[in-house]
């Protein structure tokens, strides 16, 4: 068992596409689990093989767990050791057993890693550009899942998945994502964006739709000592007599503090709100032949225009 188990780690963690050998090796997998104190059998589907395989099982094209098993198979069978079988079930029940919070500590470790890589010729005009979306994912129908993570009350009961929704905050340097966050369905992405906040280091700039441009939001990333780049709200009216010129469809403007308090704030919370905040509003066309032309309009807390250009936020 041993000797099958050292095979399959030396085949996973050198295996072409799969940087484990650099961003998750086995000994800091085995260091994740000294300190969770999670003790296991000796068994072919260790942790470790089996996060490798479950990884290795997500970025395949074919994400079939009968693929992942004979993945392992493979390796082993030019090895001259005992082959096992193809059965499925062991690896499967191998992956229930894998911790939640292993994963989680594991996520973190291996996104400050690649994040401890970033040099300065990957910066957008030498600042750190941090993206935020929202998501929803669909998980196995078993009742502890229906009862934390309820489907849709549009959907008949017995029918569906239950859907949650997530947040995710990811660098645009590099990809990675660095902090996830997870909730029920009916729960709105600016939610979901307050708790990723804190995440954000100074000086970074946080990146985002429409869904994300809020008065009290633009307010809290700046006391963090960062910055904001989202669409224009769809409820926001421009007018453009209004502003300061800065250059071509970008102006300096005043918004005022909303006159009721919205859903998500306190009402301390909002009465703590400034009655204004300056923000850059910047404008501009897609054009597309055989398409009608789309006008985005963005709004951005980074108001000196001679460091960040028009053309450079666009």
């Amino acid at each position: 068992m041993t000797l099958r188990v050292q095979i399959l780690k030396q085949k996973f963690s050198q295996s072409l596409g799969l940087p484990f050998k650099e961003l998750l090796p086995s000994s800091v997998i085995e260091q994740a689990l000294s300190e969770l104190k999670i003790r296991y059998y000796r068994r072919l589907f260790d942790p470790i093989v089996t996060l490798w395989a479950f990884l290795s099982q997500v970025l395949d094209t074919d994400k079939s767990c009968d693929n992942a098993v004979s993945k392992v198979i493979a390796y082993l069978a030019g090895q001259g050791v005992e082959i096992p079988s193809t059965d499925t079930s062991a690896y499967c029940q191998a992956r229930v057993r894998l911790p939640e919070k292993l994963l989680e500590n594991l996520f973190i470790q291996v996104a400050q890693n690649i994040e401890d890589k970033v040099t300065t010729e990957h910066l957008w005009c030498g600042r750190n550009v941090k993206v935020i979306d929202g998501s929803t994912v669909s998980m196995p129908d078993t009742m502890e899942n229906q009862k934390a993570y309820p489907q849709p009350k549009s959907q008949k009961d017995g029918y569906g998945f239950p859907i949650a929704k997530i947040g995710v905050m990811f660098s645009l340097a590099t990809g990675i994502v660095i902090a996830v966050c997870i909730d029920v369905l009916n729960t709105h992405d600016i939610e979901l964006a307050r708790k990723l906040y804190k995440f954000l280091n100074p000086l970074d700039i946080l990146l985002g739709d429409r869904a994300f441009c809020a008065y009290a939001d633009l307010i809290s990333i700046k006391k963090l000592d960062c910055d904001a780049v989202f669409r224009k709200h769809q409820a926001r009216p421009t007018s453009m007599r209004e502003g300061k010129i800065v250059g071509d469809c970008d102006k300096l403007v005043i918004w005022y503090k909303p006159q009721r308090c919205p859903k998500g704030l306190s009402k301390d919370e909002f009465d703590a709100l400034p009655q204004t905040v300056n923000v850059r509003e910047i404008y501009y066309y897609i054009v597309i032949p055989g398409f009608r032309t789309q006008r985005v309009s963005l709004i951005t807390t980074l108001l000196d225009a001679t460091t960040y250009s028009t053309l450079e936020i666009v």
